[in-house]
């Protein structure tokens, strides 16, 4: 009873609270191996920590939402700390109201009402940021008004001519795709956040989805947008291209709620593909799995994405994948065709028309056939395109049985890819007592280079404060190894309240300089969302 709350949703974990995905011995057992015995956590009553919140400090308003319920459901996303502020029931700040208007002039109004009455605001689209973007700031002594856009998920317009369609900006990915659909067109930005996530976080965030090789990520998405300030309103249009000074998307995209609320936007969409597939592969070591990676992205295939995971990520796959025999099995084929402990899994996938899906596979087969990889088919890569959005469901499921799980990612030119994976991985390993087992992927990949996305997994201490040092400690010591390799401090994740002490190594003071000088001239005032990214 106490993890359900409106809409469906878990208050204090990841997503619909009816799905739960099980978790096979074999995988439990593999973890036990890893990280020891694990002792599953006592979660904190919804009941007691609603009965901890504060009362809010804003004026009455009709618009406004001050229950303590709705306050608490809009307080948090989803990184590590916030699910233990959650789990454990210490909740340091909560939005003092919560508004959901249902258009941009609304949205104006609330902005100019925040402003009259000394409000700070933060804008929330699905909740889902892993990087402390909607948490309202301890420090900041006003209070605070979340406006969330959870109402405003129409399709406004679709101009086929043109390929263009405009959203207003709290649609989720599903709003959108089903609108699309139905007209026969797709957008096909996949973030693994896609079931929540909306069209305004992707642009404030900067996201990639899962098929940007072929589609692009939103910044490629992007042709316009409507944003409300605390100035007044910017209007972005929409051309094919312009050398007319500064690209106004640019000042938006990554923006983090810093300029204003993101309420329509214009993206460019696609027909729905005739066919799509997702195959994989076996290479027997990174070196020559990295080489098949690159290779593919300078040949001419219709690839939507190559994912690619290290020797450790594939082991913890294919054991929490279950399958006994059938994996025993298909250990004993790879083997025997020289694919051992070494091994990395490709996934590629593809789209268009059923002949550019045929070449694009018979080209990937030829390039990972040059470098000794085992073509493993359509059934892997079907069951990882089927479970994409589900996986991330394990880590209720990896909580429960007492492992918290966290994630980091960077990009980097080829050059150091390699190194900065294994320095992430380990500075993980090393930066404190208890054992974590790390494992990474490339998510994204690009002719320059790569993202790196790595997973950590470690034991649930019995404490909050245990946990949030063990946190701290891990979360250092990556992006430290992040920056000594002169990675991005964040490839599709954003900046938020966890990485911004690491932004002066990419952007530098006169970059900073910069980026504050465009906040406050839409901000003057300084009320949209503070203390974020810079």
């Amino acid at each position: 009873m106490a993890s359900l709350v409106a809409f469906g949703r878990r208050w204090n974990g990841w997503g619909d609270a009816s799905v739960c995905i099980d978790l096979p011995e074999d995988a439990l057992a593999y973890l036990r191996e890893r990280l020891g015995e694990s002792t599953p956590p006592h979660d904190a009553p919804i009941d007691d920590v609603i009965a901890a919140v504060a009362p809010s400090r804003l004026p009455p308003a009709a618009a406004i939402d001050t229950t303590p319920l709705t306050r608490l459901q809009h307080a948090r996303g989803q990184s590590l700390p916030d699910w233990l502020a959650l789990r454990f029931g210490r909740i340091e700040r909560v939005p003092d109201g919560v508004a959901f208007p249902e258009s941009s002039d609304e949205v104006a109004s609330l902005l100019e009402w925040a402003k009259c009455n000394g409000a700070r605001v933060i804008p929330y689209g699905g909740g889902t940021s892993v990087v402390g973007h909607i948490n309202p700031p301890p420090d900041v002594a006003e209070p605070i008004l979340t406006i969330s856009l959870s109402r405003m998920r129409r399709l406004l317009d679709l101009d086929e001519e043109s390929g263009l369609a405009t959203f207003e900006a709290g649609a989720t990915g599903p709003d959108l795709e089903a609108q699309l659909h139905v007209r026969g067109y797709t957008l096909r930005h996949f973030p693994q956040s896609f079931e929540y996530s909306t069209l305004g976080g992707w642009i404030a965030t900067r996201s990639s989805g899962q098929e940007s090789l072929g589609y692009g990520a939103i910044d490629d998405m992007l042709a316009g947008a409507r944003v409300e300030t605390p100035r007044g309103t910017l209007r972005i249009p929409t051309v094919p291209a312009s050398a007319a000074g500064i690209d106004l998307r640019e000042l938006i995209l990554g923006s983090e709620g810093r300029v204003g609320i993101v309420t329509e936007a214009t993206v460019r969409v696609r027909a729905l593909p005739e066919r799509e597939a997702f195959v994989a592969w076996f290479l027997p070591s990174w070196e020559p799995a990295e080489a098949t990676v690159r290779a593919l992205v300078d040949s001419a295939g219709a690839f939507t994405m190559i994912r690619l995971a290290n020797a450790q990520e594939t082991s913890t796959a294919l054991r929490f994948a279950g399958g006994g025999r059938a994996r025993a099995l298909l250990d004993a084929y790879l083997r025997f065709r020289g694919v051992r402990e070494e091994r990395c899994l490709l996934l590629v996938g593809t789209s268009g028309s059923a002949s550019d899906v045929h070449e694009a596979i018979a080209v990937a087969r030829a390039i990972a056939g040059r470098n000794r990889g085992v073509y493993a088919g359509a059934p892997i890569g079907e069951r990882w395109r089927d479970q994409r959005f589900r996986s991330v469901y394990l880590r209720n499921t990896l909580w429960e049985r007492g492992y918290a799980v966290d994630t980091a990612e960077t990009s980097v030119d080829w050059p150091r890819v390699r190194t900065t994976m294994y320095a992430m991985e380990n500075a993980a390993r090393a930066c404190n007592e208890e054992p974590i087992h790390a494992y990474s992927h490339l998510s994204h990949v690009y002719r320059q280079g790569s993202s790196v996305y790595s997973t950590f997994v470690f034991r649930i201490a019995p404490t909050f404060e245990a946990n949030l040092r063990r946190w701290e400690a891990l979360k250092r010591a990556i992006s430290e190894a992040v920056v000594a390799n002169g990675g991005t401090i964040s490839h599709q994740h954003g900046v938020g309240i966890d990485h911004k002490a690491y932004l002066a190594a990419e952007k530098g003071a006169l970059g900073l300089d910069a980026m504050r000088a465009v906040f406050r001239e839409f901000d003057p005032d300084g009320i949209m969302n503070p203390g974020k990214l810079v």
